[in-house]
């Protein structure tokens, strides 16, 4: 039986050692601070990360893994197997699935490269199941397939903790935020399959989790039920490294409240989610677990 490797970027919130642990290939993303190129995970950890966004003196920015880093990562994956499953971060949030794309064309057949519209915590989850695929025989090309199957059987919503990074990133006015830091309003935003989107303004973090939380339970008892009922719904959340560790656990508590007899699991927010909504977020998210 042919070999298939899963390879995948750090936007997973995996580190280095878990991502080895597991028998992945990662590539570390990169980011410019104040114009130098740095590596997440290997030349900076995630509170280093958030100590440098909060710094009102660095300049701090996403950048692109150069196109040698990616196809230096399948060659060593192609060392010890037959072909790769490339799981990145959403082509709608990022051109990096697109540039992937087309240089799996010079690898005939080899790599393929998933666009399930994942990220964070959702693309981890797709990483678990390609390999239950694989385990199951599944070919690289037939775990795309499924992958991509499943891109809309997930949902992701956050809660914002400041304006800031925001009106950095444009996605909204300065007066906006300005008169939304004086109200203590939190933004719950929304990722369903590809971009990032508003979905509800709350006065304050109870409230804004409370928002997430009832957004989760209509979609597991509407659209997602049909997987529900199977039991094939998993559900994770996420923080940004550096919160209150209180906070989080507390966040964790509220959650298996709110959904008795699922498991809950945690992981960072991936550095780029983190680069476009700063410090002080949650998350939480609904999806689909393959099984075969």
């Amino acid at each position: 039986m042919a070999s298939v490797a899963i390879a995948t970027d750090s936007n997973c919130g995996l580190t280095p050692d878990e991502a080895e642990k597991l028998g992945i290939y990662m590539l570390p993303m990169s980011f410019l601070i104040n114009g130098k190129v740095v590596r997440e995970g290997k030349d900076i950890t995630q509170k280093e990360f958030f100590e440098k966004l909060q710094d009102r003196n660095t300049d701090v920015s996403t950048s692109q893994p150069a196109p040698a880093e990616v196809t230096d990562l399948w060659d060593e994956a192609l060392k010890d197997h037959d072909s790769v499953v490339y799981i990145p971060m959403s082509s709608g949030l990022s051109n990096s699935c697109q540039t992937a794309k087309m240089l799996a064309q010079d690898y005939d057949g080899k790599v393929e490269v998933v666009d399930n519209g994942r990220i964070s915590v959702t693309m981890l989850q797709s990483i678990y199941d390609a390999q239950v695929l694989i385990r199951a025989g599944r070919t690289a090309a037939e775990v795309r397939e499924k992958l991509e199957e499943e891109a809309h059987n997930s949902s992701i919503f956050i809660m914002v903790d400041t304006l800031r990074y925001l009106k950095k990133g444009g996605r909204v006015t300065p007066a906006a935020a300005a008169i939304g830091t004086v109200l203590h309003i939190k933004p719950v935003l929304t990722i369903q399959g590809a971009k990032l989107d508003a979905f509800a303004k709350a006065r304050g973090t109870r409230q804004a989790k409370k928002i997430m939380i009832d957004a989760i339970r209509d979609d597991m008892n509407g659209r997602f039920k049909w997987f529900v009922d199977k039991g094939e719904a998993v559900i994770n959340y996420s923080w940004s490294e550096g919160d209150d560790p209180e906070e989080v656990k507390e966040w964790h508590k509220e959650l298996e409240e709110a959904f008795p007899g699922y498991e809950i699991t945690g992981q960072p927010l991936s550095l780029v989610i983190g680069c476009h909504i700063g410090p002080g977020s949650l998350a939480c998210t609904v999806s689909r677990k393959v099984t075969v």
